[in-house]
């Protein structure tokens, strides 16, 4: 199964909501165990174009892999209040393999020129992604822009605390 996801669709995460942005933001190619994901380049205002980005509903780690294009995964784990304990980002590039830990919430970011190409191993039962905790807060606690034609860090305002992001 194929999904598309449009630029409407992801008006609810984005930093600047009104600003034009890719048409067809990303699309999705479902199969037994494992999904493919492709992001499209370009720009949502100022903001790299990224996926929706959710919580589990179910425990266990989920493995990403890079198979072409360049990107960030961000990964954020809350309190019981929502507001994020811990922040980090890691660089994508092919062959790269990352892994969620269980309790972190995630979005793959587009940083490249070119589609961004995702593999992983999420599994694909009812209600195993929690969008909300995403959709509640506008996105997650760092929004990533291009400032003076680099890769930059903006704080989203829909939260109270902004921890230290750390890098992998």
């Amino acid at each position: 199964m194929i999904i598309t996801k449009t630029h409407k669709e992801l008006i609810d995460v984005l930093m600047e909501p009104k600003e034009k942005g890719v048409k067809e933001p990303y699309f999705v190619i479902r199969e037994i165990g494992q999904n493919i994901t492709i992001i499209s380049p370009g720009k949502n205002g100022t903001e790299f174009n990224k996926t929706y980005g959710h919580f589990h509903n179910y425990l266990g780690i989920e493995i990403y892999n890079c198979l072409f294009g360049q990107g960030v995964l961000i990964m954020q784990r809350n309190d019981e209040d929502g507001e994020p304990k811990e922040f980090k980002v890691v660089t994508l590039h092919s062959g790269k393999q990352v892994e969620v830990p269980s309790g972190f919430g995630h979005s793959v970011v587009n940083i490249g020129k070119s589609f961004l190409v995702m593999l992983d191993n999420a599994p694909d039962f009812t209600k195993a992604h929690n969008f909300e905790p995403v959709k509640d807060k506008r996105g997650f606690a760092y929004y990533i822009v291009e400032k003076k034609g680099e890769i930059a860090f903006e704080m989203n305002p829909h939260y109270r605390i902004h921890p230290q992001i750390s890098t992998e």
